[in-house]
């Protein structure tokens, strides 16, 4: 049985319903949307590992690393990252590799990408090895007459702490990732693979939807053919469709086990919306047997004196946790407990499903319902785009600045960029 909720952020709640939409468009070009990754640690100025800090444009970080590698004749895998930007916007972040020649690295020259800064270190820099992100984002077509609604908005949010749903780039395009974790938990093998190579939507075009028209129709051999250079694991999954003659669970078998993880981690995060969006109008406050998050340190635990306890989630220092499934997960007690046990029911899942993947080590945390924004800064400007409204503010990492566009923009946020070279 697939699960009841869905994830579209449109039906998540607002913790600021009572403002508004503000009409806004980012992204209209690469300039409007600045982040600058901060990180965990500076360069030592010695060892194996070279540090190089880049400003890319229009790239997304894994291109920009098989970029660089493929200049450098390495395997992209030897090139560390330590987050993931996406290709919308321009981006400052450090990438690593061993045993290479700083000045190798000072004379590429590849479009889109700037080389700005060379070091070493003793180690390859990893996934999380980042304090957070800065962001210089620019709001166009803005009404005037709603910036006093939109700072309102603004003060709400570095008070009260921005919602800290999961965003949409982690259930993909189709926004169904989630539900390929569903499939994955409960171990129904034609569920995963009929979502990863069928059912087509509204999200499909050209010939990835006629390749998923071809699996509806069995016709496993023409869609292999079918799928685009970039679907390289759909494409697989198609073959050994072919080969084992439709049968699913033998297809299912050869899917790559980093690739089912991920969906199981994008259900994770959907377990976390739902859980969120019950408590959307309490994530200032906690209750008796929430695990709170400790945002000086990190640390969690468990609340047994409310009034107090409140009193500092009041100032920002603490703030309610929820839940990442996973075999190793501390549980809260009483009412946060009943939510999140309600959100298993309706999702026809339970705990015990997440402690039959011990194969993928998900092994499950807390995290904080909410975020908060520091440095927020709003300003007006003109360039010679026009009128726009520029934020400034710094996220902790795993946060994303688009929940906090959410709460201002409600349903009127247009993203996207213009067709600009």
């Amino acid at each position: 049985m697939t699960p009841t909720t869905t994830t579209p952020l449109g039906r998540l709640p607002y913790l600021t319903p009572d403002i508004a939409p503000i009409r806004a468009a980012i992204k209209r070009r690469y300039e409007d949307f600045r982040v600058e990754e901060i990180p965990a640690y500076e360069p030592c100025g010695e060892g194996t590992h070279t540090y190089f800090k880049i400003e890319k444009t229009g790239l997304a970080t894994m291109r920009a690393a098989h970029d660089i590698a493929r200049a450098l004749g390495v395997a992209s895998r030897d090139i560390g990252v330590a987050g993931l930007k996406d290709a919308r916007g321009i981006t400052v972040q450090t990438l690593s590799v061993e045993h290479c020649d700083p000045e190798r690295i000072r004379a590429l020259d590849i479009p889109r990408i700037r080389i700005l800064d060379v070091s070493r270190h003793t180690n390859k820099l990893k996934i999380g090895h980042l304090h957070g992100n800065r962001f210089i984002l620019r709001l166009r077509d803005v009404d005037a007459d709603r910036l006093d609604d939109l700072r309102t908005a603004c003060d709400t949010l570095a008070k009260r702490g921005v919602p800290n749903y999961f965003g949409q780039q982690r259930f993909g395009h189709r926004g169904d990732t989630w539900k390929l974790g569903h499939a994955v938990l409960k171990d129904d093998a034609k569920e995963v693979v009929d979502l990863m190579l069928g059912r087509p939507t509204e999200f499909d075009t050209g010939p990835v939807k006629h390749a998923r028209q071809l699996y509806e129709q069995g016709k496993y051999g023409e869609a292999v053919k079918t799928w685009p250079y970039g679907f390289r694991d759909n494409r697989k999954l198609a073959r050994q469709m072919e080969r084992y003659a439709g049968k699913h669970n033998k297809a299912y078998r050869t899917i790559d086990s980093r690739m089912l993880k991920f969906f199981v981690n994008a259900y994770q995060s959907h377990l976390f919306n739902q859980v969120l969006a019950r408590r959307i109008n309490e994530i200032d406050a906690v209750q008796l047997g929430d695990l709170a998050y400790k945002h000086d340190s990190g640390s969690v635990f468990r609340v047994e004196d409310v009034q107090a306890e409140n009193i500092r989630a009041a100032a920002g220092e603490i703030s309610p946790t929820g839940p990442l499934y996973g075999g190793r997960m501390t549980r809260p007690d009483g009412v946060p407990c009943e939510i999140e046990d309600d959100v298993l029911h309706d999702e026809h899942v339970s705990v015990q499903d997440f402690d039959r993947l011990k194969r993928m080590k998900i092994h499950g945390s807390r995290r904080p319902l909410r975020f908060f924004p520091r440095d927020l800064a709003i300003e007006n400007g003109t360039d010679e785009f026009g009128f726009h409204v520029e934020l400034r503010f710094s996220l902790p990492s795993g946060c994303y600045a688009t929940m906090l566009l959410r709460e201002i923009c409600k349903s009127e946020l247009d993203e996207g960029l213009e067709d600009e070279e």
